[in-house]
């Protein structure tokens, strides 16, 4: 019969065994969940710019990396608005200072449930709604979760954020449907039914994510190029 003694020392050397590797397989792990995360970024920033335009076409990380090198410059803008190197906030430039095709910037807040991610895409107006993606939230499947779905998203293409007095209004989502003889109707989407707390809560960080934004999509809109 084992001793007390033995049955500790025999557990507590599988513990130390089973824990080493555990601890070898995360180090091991780590940098591919790193380059997984980092391909992810790549690939919501370039759907809300609409690359490629196909939405059904199946892209692997290879052809997501190459896509996002050959289109995209990531710059740094200050307060001001004015390009920097260090510090700042991210600005995504799809195409080359002679033909920039559009900018993609960052949105987050929270919804009902949880917080909400995505990046809001602008023609190279700097006003008019390219395209956006909502990629990570824990919303309610078939009534908040509906935010991530094509037939809410596509909504979006096209809006404007300033109205005409050069005033930044955002895109609001409306409950129902937007009535297009509505003057306002170009800064509205139809809203997500059974979703109004989520939707709110859209409509409150996407605008002051935008305002933090507003020093750059000026210049943008003044003519000015930032690369």
């Amino acid at each position: 019969m084992r001793s007390n003694l033995y049955i500790l020392l025999f557990m507590t050397a599988i513990t130390i065994v089973l824990g080493f590797m555990l601890s070898i397989a995360a180090t091991s792990l780590e940098a591919r969940q790193d380059f997984n995360v980092e391909v992810d970024i790549k690939k919501n920033i370039l759907s809300s710019l609409n690359i490629p335009e196909d939405k059904d076409q199946k892209i692997s990380q290879e052809e997501i990396e190459k896509l996002y090198d050959e289109n995209i410059l990531t710059i740094n803008v200050g307060e001001d608005g004015k390009r920097i190197e260090t510090g700042g906030i991210p600005v995504y430039i799809a195409g080359e200072s002679d033909e920039i095709s559009g900018y993609s910037i960052p949105v987050s807040g929270k919804g009902l449930w949880s917080t909400i991610y995505g990046y809001i895409a602008l023609e190279s107006d700097g006003e008019t709604v390219k395209g956006i993606k909502f990629y990570k939230h824990g919303e309610t499947p078939g009534l908040g979760g509906e935010l991530e779905k094509e037939w809410f998203t596509s909504n979006y293409i096209g809006k404007k954020i300033y109205d005409p007095s050069g005033g930044l209004v955002s895109i609001e989502i409306v409950k129902g449907v937007v009535n297009p003889n509505n003057e306002k109707a170009i800064h509205q989407v139809d809203g997500i039914s059974g979703s109004t707390l989520t939707t709110k809560g859209m409509n409150q960080f996407i605008k002051e994510d935008l305002e933090t934004y507003k020093p750059f999509l000026d210049r943008v809109r003044a003519g000015e190029v930032i690369l």
